[in-house]
């Protein structure tokens, strides 16, 4: 029995030590989320008033939301008393060489980007690009060669 009673004090002794922490941490992570949803429906309303495209639209959406849950993950982690410097370290070490190897292909992309955010092009445009000519946008575009 003596043994029963020495586990339960140190629970309690852990449970009063840590408890308030990790209600704390609990309470911030409900309320960042709930942060994070109302800051995507205003972020969404902006664009819907700027006219953004519907899928650049979503996909800048997604992108906010998911930076703005990292940062409040690493936020709740750190209050937890875990050390973030080392991790956040590492995060921006893979993301400094996944950019190096994806350099192309998100040149390419910001491009598309671009495109769909200052549209350049209106639907019954012509667009003739060394030596391809093609109407813009159409269902069923035939590519011509000069």
């Amino acid at each position: 029995m003596d043994e029963v009673s020495v586990y339960t004090d140190q629970a309690v002794g852990l449970l009063l030590n840590f408890g308030p922490n990790v209600l704390l941490t609990i309470v911030t992570l409900l309320i960042g989320l709930w942060v994070i949803k109302l800051l995507g429906k205003g972020f969404d309303r902006a664009m819907d008033k700027a006219n953004i495209e519907v899928s650049l639209k979503r996909f800048l959406l997604s992108l906010v939301s998911i930076l703005l849950k990292v940062l409040l993950i690493i936020s709740v982690v750190s209050m937890l008393g875990v050390e973030m410097t080392s991790f956040i370290a590492i995060m921006g070490a893979a993301g400094l060489a996944i950019g190096f190897a994806l350099q192309g292909s998100l040149g390419n992309f910001a491009g598309g980007v671009l495109l769909l955010l200052f549209k350049p092009f209106k639907v019954g445009d012509f667009i003739d690009a060394q030596g391809i000519s093609i109407p813009f946008p159409q269902q069923d575009v035939h590519v011509y060669n000069h």
